[in-house]
């Protein structure tokens, strides 16, 4: 009777652990399918609002509205600075034509025309009050006085130069000569200082002429914001760097803006402000609301493939492989993360040059741009819930690897078609003059564009250049649009074509969709008790990867 008591208490014990272990399977089989439920589907199941979507689609909205609103004053702000700069070009710059020549807006090429153009340039710009129509004006420091306008020349030291004689005697030191004058007595230079405007053109390397201009952004009124005001630092130089007889003029600025110190405006533009700053500061919140909600569904992935991981090892001495493990740790919701942390951060600088505290237009631009971009392709994730939608996020999923790989191959071809161009065709066409622009022009051939002007511009003035960039061109054509990018369209195309197979057929199943389905055949590992270690350590390490057409996967 006893040995029968002792029976029974084994066999209800035993029964204890199993039901035990049943009922955990079961809570991690239903937090699992839970976790890889659509918004949708989480709603019929539990009737949970889904709250990271409402707010994922009320930023969509305010991000994309703050964008339009920045974009639309930031280009009132570019447009303001480059007509600023044409009106400059127009007013100090003799003959010129409204457009520039290549890199350089103006050139001469007689001793004549240089003086002109010098002493051109001096003169308007003493007599800029009363030529200007715009509201500009010289700067002035911070006692009220004005700056000086800078005339600096460079030269080689000492030279002569004889070409009949094909003799010359240079010094390459460079000397650097530079004066100030009043801006409103500039024009008297050309009298009081006649010994520095005599040139020695043949050791003369290049002259510079620099001043600050001082301007108001008025138009920003009319979109009821307060306007900016800017300084100009400008610098008109006189290029004699080759010697050719060619001297190459240059008008450059440097424009930036800051808070008016005395304003005073009427009407709502100081209002107008303050909502700005009010939707900037909800857009933050929202974005913060955001981060939090994808951090916190991070968190819960980890600990739910902790979970599996733990089951796996415990039941089958399995680890976790990559493919699963990917499953767990969603990029979407890293891709989110980022992108609100550029919006907030955007939005700061923002509300700061809406503040009148900072004038970074292009980094505030940047990073909203940026932002708004990763909000916008984070949607296809919420599509990506449908099997019509699906396709084109597991087809660039299963493609990347492959894509990938053939990119760096066919790079090495590129790079060298570009350093070649470069080198041999640079002095002869202008789309092969710089490295950067040689990409350029290969890309765009590549993609079919501008094929009869790349062969017509080409300088035939050299024959062997002339045969040589024939046989370039058409090689990399050939070899490019034929073969390689053939061949690329043909591995996005098979994946594709995987996928539909897949779609049709059945997906093959990996060890989290087998647990998810309630199978049992997860085959049992045959490891050795000495590589039996703690599993928690393990976590992380992925198993063999099977075959390459079964690495796809279902859930997106």
């Amino acid at each position: 009777m006893e040995l029968l008591n002792r029976y029974l208490d084994r066999s209800n014990s035993v029964s204890s652990v199993s039901t035990h272990e049943v009922i955990k399977e079961e809570a991690l089989r239903d937090d699992l399918k839970y976790y890889f439920m659509s918004p949708c589907e989480k709603y019929r199941a539990r009737r949970q609002l889904p709250w990271k979507l409402g707010v994922q689609i009320l930023k969509i909205v305010m991000i994309t509205t703050q964008l339009i609103l920045f974009g639309l004053n930031n280009q009132l702000v570019v447009s303001y600075k480059e007509e600023n700069t044409m009106a400059l070009k127009n007013l100090f710059l003799k003959d010129y034509s409204g457009a520039d020549e290549d890199d350089y807006s103006v050139a001469v090429y007689s001793q004549d025309k240089v003086y002109d153009s010098l002493f051109y340039a001096l003169d308007q710009y003493s007599k800029l009050g009363r030529l200007s129509v715009g509201p500009i004006s010289y700067a002035e420091d911070d006692d009220g006085k004005l700056l000086s306008v800078e005339i600096c020349k460079e030269y080689y030291k000492r030279g002569t130069v004889d070409p009949s004689d094909e003799a010359y005697d240079i010094d390459a030191e460079l000397e650097r000569v530079c004066m100030k004058h009043d801006p409103k007595t500039a024009n008297l230079w050309k009298t009081q200082n006649s010994s520095f405007f005599d040139l020695d053109f043949y050791r003369l390397v290049d002259i510079k002429i620099t001043f600050q201009l001082k301007g108001i952004n008025l138009q920003t009124v009319r979109s009821r914001e307060l306007p900016d005001c800017y300084t100009f630092y400008v610098t008109i130089t006189f290029d004699n760097q080759c010697h050719s007889g060619k001297v190459k003029i240059f008008l450059d600025t440097d424009a930036q803006s800051s808070a008016c110190r005395d304003w005073k405006i009427s009407g709502t533009a100081q209002k107008n402000t303050h909502y700005l700053l009010v939707f900037d500061g909800f857009v933050i919140l929202v974005c913060l609301t955001s981060a939090v909600l994808c951090s916190r569904s991070i968190v819960l992935a980890v600990r739910l493939l902790q979970r599996f991981s733990r089951f796996l090892h415990d039941n089958y001495n399995r680890k976790v492989c990559e493919d699963d493990q990917g499953e767990f740790l969603n990029g979407w919701y890293v891709l989110v993360i980022i992108s609100d942390l550029l919006a907030i951060v955007g939005s700061i600088l923002k509300m700061e040059i809406q503040a009148k505290s900072l004038t970074s237009y292009d980094v505030c631009s940047i990073l909203l741009g940026t932002s708004t971009l990763m909000v916008w392709v984070g949607v296809i994730r919420y599509l990506g819930y449908f099997q019509k939608y699906n396709v084109l996020i597991l087809t660039m999923k299963a493609a990347f690897p492959k894509v990938l790989r053939f990119c760096c191959c066919a790079g090495m071809i590129y790079l060298g078609y570009t350093f070649c161009g470069w080198i041999v065709l640079g002095p002869y066409h202008e789309k092969f003059e710089g490295l950067s622009l040689v990409a350029e022009c290969l890309f765009s051939l590549l993609n079919g564009d501008d094929m009869f002007t790349t062969f017509a511009e080409l300088k035939d003035k050299n024959t062997l250049v002339w045969l040589f960039s024939r046989a370039y061109l058409y090689s990399f054509i050939s070899l490019f649009i034929y073969m390689v990018l053939s061949l690329f369209i043909a591995l996005i195309t098979d994946s594709y074509e995987t996928i539909k197979r897949y779609q049709k057929e059945g997906f093959p199943l990996t060890d989290l969709q087998k647990f998810l389905k309630e199978q049992k055949d997860f085959p049992v590992s045959e490891e050795s008790s000495q590589t039996d270690v703690r599993f928690r350590h393990s976590v992380l390490c992925c198993c063999q990867r099977a075959p390459e057409n079964d690495d796809i996967i279902l859930i997106s």
